[in-house]
């Protein structure tokens, strides 16, 4: 297997934080003295960049936020012109402005490296085939995903989302070795097979690589079992880099590897800002270390999980991420993540994977509705069952009470993305 590494896989601990802390502060000078936003927060903290003389220095210099880049839009927060600009990505912008990125030539190297580094982390090598489902387009995860299979050596199968039985058929016709998919679609095309009368576990499918939305260890154990795969996290987002920052190695399947040689992490306390020691859980904050274009400065994801020691690679791992700190609900007084009824779900028979959260106000009480679909075939009293079992887990495992309803098989929105499992309707009253 140390055959396989690179260069930077093969760094010892004390080499890679040499080069991360080299790497970090022409990063922090780099910023300072390219990007407004940032001249301007490190003068209000009275920072210069000279000040960063150890990593743990880093935790001195004010944080970045999803807001600072919206206020920026578009170009506000890179750090080279635009003529060294060779591609843009952003957000939907659903809920605002989109958050825009750039990339110079030299960036989309990096990226195109530690996505291959992630794929043959996964189990990917050269010669195998990609099956990419990640959506293409603005979105970094198609265009992300494609190019670091082409730099590995795979033979990539640009699929992109949507039209679900076209894919199969594909999977079926090229006999892909690896997909790159989030897992929520993997579900949707698990049903698409079955509709078609092909055994899921019947085709030349290896390797999964799932990201772009928290799943849980038990929708590993679903998806490895019906398609008789390895089922592996990839983990990034368009504002650090895109797919990429982090990978579990298939040999350990134990959290994501983050590729510390280009992403510097901290993990922080949600409310104080405070960093917490690795092995504590806590909001996951990201320093690029090699980006050119738009460098980010302790950008805070909100994604929660926690630091731990490198295991199959000399890199610190995350935890496979629970949630999100903007996903929490709070219902009378009690923290609930999606991924926590994501659990319950998925054990609970007579019930398919797909499920969805509705937030209503009864009065001046919130209430929350987890709506699940039935299995093809669940009698009357194996979905009563059903709802029963699971409203017991949730009071006995998260400690409030819900309503549970059981709904017909392809009731429930099917996502070729990012599932929204969330619905709020208590602003609609």
């Amino acid at each position: 297997m140390t055959a396989l590494l690179d260069a930077g896989e093969r760094l010892g601990r004390d080499e890679l934080e040499a080069l991360q802390l080299e790497r970090l502060r022409a990063t922090l000078r780099h910023a300072y003295e390219n990007v407004g936003f940032y001249r301007a927060a490190f003068d209000k903290a009275g920072l210069r960049p000279e000040d960063c003389r150890t990593l743990a220095d880093l935790s001195r210099f004010p944080f970045t936020v999803k807001a600072d880049l919206r206020d920026n839009y578009p170009f506000g927060m890179f750090a080279v012109p635009e003529g060294r600009v060779r591609r843009i990505h952003a957000s939907s912008g659903t809920t605002g402005r989109p958050t825009v990125v750039g990339y110079t030539e030299r960036d989309l190297d990096t990226w195109a490296d530690v996505v291959a580094r992630s794929i043959r982390a996964a189990g990917g090598r050269p010669g195998h085939k990609a099956h990419v489902a990640y959506g293409y387009g603005l979105f970094t995860g198609g265009l992300g995903a494609h190019y670091g299979a082409e730099r590995l050596g795979c033979t990539v199968i640009p699929a992109s989302g949507g039209m679900t039985a076209r894919q199969v058929q594909l999977i079926q016709d090229f006999r892909p070795e690896i997909i790159m998919i989030t897992p929520s679609y993997m579900l949707t095309l698990l049903e698409e097979f079955e509709r078609q009368g092909v055994d899921p576990r019947s085709t030349s499918l290896k390797v999964g690589i799932f990201g772009a939305e928290p799943w849980t260890e038990q929708m590993r154990g679903e998806i490895e079992d019906r398609f008789a795969i390895d089922a592996v996290d990839i983990y990034g987002l368009s504002e650090v880099m895109g797919p990429g920052v982090a990978q579990e190695c298939v040999e350990t399947k134990d959290g994501l590897h983050i590729w510390e040689d280009h992403f510097y992490p901290e993990v922080v306390d949600p409310f104080t800002g405070e960093v917490l020691p690795d092995g504590e859980e806590g909001e996951l904050v990201f320093t690029s270390l090699t980006k050119e274009a738009m460098p980010v400065i302790r950008y805070r994801t909100r994604d929660l999980t926690r630091l731990l020691p490198g295991t199959a690679r000399v890199f610190r791992r995350m935890e496979k991420v629970t949630g999100r700190s903007d996903d929490m609900v709070i219902l009378r007084g009690v923290n609930l993540f999606p991924t926590q009824i994501e659990e319950i779900v998925l054990r609970t028979p007579g019930v398919a994977p797909h499920f969805q959260l509705r937030l209503t106000r009864q009065g001046r009480m919130d209430a929350l509705t987890v709506r699940a679909e039935a299995r093809a075939g669940a009698s009357t009293a194996e979905r009563e069952a059903a709802a029963r079992s699971i409203a017991a887990a949730v009071k006995d495992g998260v400690g409030v009470s819900v309503e549970v309803e059981i709904v017909d098989p392809e009731t429930l929105e099917r996502s070729v993305g990012k599932i929204k499992r969330i619905v709020d309707l208590r602003e609609a009253r």
